[in-house]
This record gives C-alpha cells, structure tokens and sequence, in this order.
C-alpha cells in the first residue's frame, strides 16, 4: 500500500485522559533519510517505493498524519536503579497508533508534558544504535521492538559536551505497556479500575487466550513472568546486555524495549557493565535475571488489589528455576549438544566453560561461531588463537571431548544443532559506532550496510568479513553513556 492508504488504529483513549497526552511533534529542521526498512515495510503493508518519497520522511517527521492516526503520549511512573519517580512517560516519543498489530511510535519528536528537564529530542547516534539493534536482536530469535525508518536533520543539540545532529526512528511495537505503566495507574484516584482496565487492554493486546478465563489476572502475571523468564534467559546465552532494566524500560509483553546504553559483550565477563552510569553494577549482565524478578515483584505489588497477592509471589518462585531451563537448554545447542541426554541439562559444563572464556579473556560470540566450524579436537588453533591465555579453554575441551563421546555426539550431529543457533555476526558496539561517525558526515551507506548483516547474520558477508572476527581489544567491553 501506498503511505496515503495506510490507516491506523487507537485504542488507548478508552482511558482517563489524564493518563496521557494528545499532541502533535514538533518538526526537524531539514531532515533527510537515513535508512527505511524493508521487513518492518512487509508488517505493516506499506510499499518500498513509498519510503523512497518526501512524503515518507515528512510522516517520521511528524508533519504528515496518517488517516485514523491521532498522535499521543503515555503517561507512566518507574523504579530508576531501585528509586521510584512518580511520574515519567514519554518524553520524547509519540505514538501514532496501530496497523496490524503493530503500535507505531516516533522517538525524537519533541516536547511532551512528562519531558521533565528533557528536550524532546534523539540524537543521531543513539537513534542508529536502537534502528540498528532492534533488528539484529530480532534475527537472533529474542522478542523486540523493530523499527521501520530513521531520519537525521539540521536541528542541533547538546549531549554532555557536544552539539548533535537530532533524529526521529520510527519504532513499532507490539506492545508498549510497562511495568511503570502499571505503578503510574496504581496511584491514581480511581486505582482498582484503572489497574482492571490496563489489566483488560494488556490480555488483549499480549495474551488474548485469557480474555474469557476464570481469575485471568493471576494468569496474566503468570504469562508475564512466563515470557519474562525466556526472554531474560536468551539475552543471557548471546551475552546481551540492556543497561538500563529500569521498570520503565521494562516490557509486560516479554519484549527487549527501550535501548540505550545497550552491548552485546565482546570477551566474556560475568560481571560486565556496559552503562558508565551504573557505578554499582544493579544491571550488569550477571544480575539482570534478578533485576528481572525484582520487576516482576513490583508488577505484583501493583496488582495485589485485584489479585490474591499470595499466588503471584508464589508463582514469582518459579522465575529463576525457569530462566536457568531455558538457559541452559539454549547453552546446549550452542555447544551442539542435546540437553535431553543430560541428567542435569549439562549444567557442570557449561559452567565450567563460562570460567574457562573469562579465564581465557576470549570473544564470547566469536568463540561459538569457530566452534561451529570445528573439524577436529587436534586441531584447536582457530579458538586458541583468540584466546589471550589458552590453558583454561584447553582444559574446557578435554571435558567437552568427554561428553561428546559419553554422549555420542559427532562433529556432524554438533554442526547440525549450532549453526542454527551460532551466527557468524553480531552486532557489537564498536562496528556501531564505526557507522555513527560516518553517518555524522553524512554518510548513512554504513547504517545500510548493518542493517543487511544484522537481519542475515549467518550468512556470508565477504566485504565485511572482519567484523566476524574478535572485537579489537581497545573497543573491547567498552561502558557507554546514557546520553541520547
């Protein structure tokens, strides 16, 4: 479909209207395309042709309102590294509405009453870093938001010491419900209703198999913890990091939301913090499962009015013993084993092998993928070789050949499970970055470039055959600002 013959829907207004705000964006200066894509085009039907057209960069930009769209911001509240701020919403993003099940939102767009001390606008640099992650994570199986097109502009400004380029992404969402949303509706005036309404509008949106079932409100945090669980569970096996875990930033419909300070980790450490602002480390990769239960606990004190409090704890219970299955059964098929033939899903390994790449100080990804194309334990050059100290991964290998044979695992059996699951690419912050300061010249052929490898990243891409290789120790695990 043409932009013209799109129509969206609204179905957030059924709330009080002091929930949120009706607006209109506030316009960049100038702005041009950065990069459009074609996979979110196909989810929402809307025609490649029609993302080459000024029309399509004056709808991103706000200028242009599509028909039944009627553009708005959330209000919601959060916990801030453990500290609760009654009111946050969104700042500078506005929503649009929804076309087949896709919520689509403008991030940069300007001014709204919950900017707070804000600007309302996206940087440049932090909007390449989410178009581009969204679909990178997407392609590695891990539920996300997606984005369908990104502009820059001469509209400037100040991040830290710097003046910036502002950009618009346009994101889509199946869901943009936070666990904050539900802290802000729990303070309201009219507390039950609003919970039981958002409750209601949650099942419909995320879980509609609960709509007509008895005490369906118990069984949508149990869904939530559910997915919850999963989604925690796979940002862990491909050593994702969120940054900031906030309960803002913290979906209920089991979606990786909101990215800043995000990494992927380069060599593995279980302690790493990838957000320069988080000096205490609340949301380094080894705490994030408990970060996760500890939201889900606020989720919980939300409903309590509505729900017999007792279940949902209870239920909460289950939370890390279902992350660890989900963990570790991931873990397996990235070692191309079965987690079946194991009594304990091969958990002695596997933790020996997470000691032996720290040990080592190797690239966490890299080392899957040359595992993958292994053709003989004679021969481990290809991983000793990016290992900074090789004793430890040797060692992990003698106890890997065991298994293999107790087992009766073959290297073709192990290909077959891990090339499935170990991509030769991943998205890492410093090939990022590498675009970001192209694109500040005005150069987005980079953007382009990784959008392509982060939506086939087990495929071959010869011209950038380096960016499979370790990332450079100088880039490595580097902590990242929150500035955007």
């Amino acid at each position: 479909m043409k932009l013209d013959e799109l129509e969206l829907q609204i179905d957030y207004f059924e709330f009080d209207e002091n929930l949120y705000q009706k607006l209109q964006a506030t316009p960049l200066e100038n702005p041009k395309l950065v990069s459009f894509n074609k996979e979110a085009c196909d989810l929402i039907g809307l025609d490649y042709e029609a993302c080459e057209t000024q029309n399509f960069i004056d709808f991103i930009n706000g200028i242009k309102v599509l028909k039944g769209s009627v553009p708005y911001a959330m209000g919601y509240a959060g916990h801030q590294f453990g500290y609760f701020v009654p009111q946050l919403g969104d700042g500078r993003a506005i929503n649009l509405g929804s076309i087949n099940g896709w919520h689509l939102q403008t991030k940069g767009s300007g001014l709204t009453k919950y900017s707070r001390q804000g600007d309302g606008r996206a940087v440049l640099r932090s909007s390449i870093r989410e178009y581009l992650i969204g679909e990178a994570m997407h392609h590695l199986g891990i539920p996300t938001t997606r984005a369908l097109g990104i502009i820059d502009s001469d509209t400037y400004a100040h991040r830290e010491w710097n003046q910036e380029s502002c950009s618009i992404v346009m994101r889509l969402s199946r869901s943009w419900i936070r666990v904050g949303t539900f802290e802000y509706f729990a303070r309201t005036k009219n507390a039950i209703e609003n919970i039981k309404q958002l409750s209601d509008y949650v099942i419909k949106q995320s879980y509609p198999h609960l709509i007509d079932v008895e005490k369906k409100y118990e069984k949508m945090f149990y869904s939530i913890v559910d997915k919850s669980a999963e989604l925690l569970a796979q940002w862990s096996v491909y050593g994702f990091q969120h940054g900031v875990m906030n309960t803002d930033n913290f979906s209920v419909a089991g979606l990786t939301i909101d990215y800043g300070p995000f990494a992927f980790m380069d060599y593995f450490e279980k302690n790493s913090i990838c957000n320069h602002t988080d000096s205490e480390g609340r949301y380094s990769y080894n705490n994030q499962p408990f970060v996760a239960r500890w939201n889900l606990a606020v989720l919980a004190n939300c409903l309590e009015k509505i729900c017999d409090s007792e279940k949902l704890n209870s239920y909460l219970e289950t939370f890390l013993a279902q992350y660890q299955k989900v963990y570790l059964e991931m873990m397996n098929k990235r070692i191309g084993l079965e987690a079946s033939k194991s009594g304990n899903l091969n958990s002695d390994l596997i933790k020996e092998l997470l000691g032996a790449l720290e040990t080592s100080r190797m690239d966490y990804n890299v080392f899957f993928y040359r595992l993958t194309n292994l053709k003989s334990f004679e021969d481990l050059s290809s991983i000793l070789n990016i290992a900074v100290f090789q004793e430890p991964i040797k060692n992990w290998f003698e106890s890997y050949k065991n298994v293999c044979l107790e087992q009766n695992s073959s290297f073709r059996d192990r290909f077959e499970i891990m090339k499935k699951v170990n991509p030769k690419y991943i998205l890492k912050n410093y090939m990022i970055e590498e675009a970001i300061q192209k694109a500040h010249d005005r150069d987005y052929s980079l953007v382009n470039d990784l959008l392509k490898i982060a939506q086939s990243p087990f495929d071959e891409h010869p011209d950038f055959e380096h960016y499979s290789n370790p990332t450079p120790i100088k880039y490595a695990n580097v902590k990242l600002s929150c500035s955007s």
